[in-house]
């Protein structure tokens, strides 16, 4: 898997607003901005995150993700 397939899978399940992916091919970090974030806290993010993985992270082709999830309004104050 490539970062750009980890990042399409993503993105094919999740309105992401932005996605940053990187990794060596099971230990991946990723940056999200989603509008379907607000209202839920960080536990509810990742899963939400995990569930557009389905079972790749169950089989181990995923082995790691590490994740900061914003919403839009997140994302743009923690770039000013």
């Amino acid at each position: 898997m490539t970062s750009d397939d980890l990042r399409s899978l993503i993105s094919a399940g999740l309105p992401c607003d932005h996605i940053v992916v990187s990794g060596d091919g099971r230990h991946w970090s990723a940056v999200i901005v989603s509008p379907a974030f607000e209202g839920m806290r960080s536990i509810a993010r990742h899963q939400r995150v995990y569930a557009t993985l389905g079972s790749r992270i169950q089989s181990d082709e995923v082995h790691a993700l590490s994740m900061k999830t914003y919403t839009p309004a997140e994302w743009a104050a923690a770039q000013s």
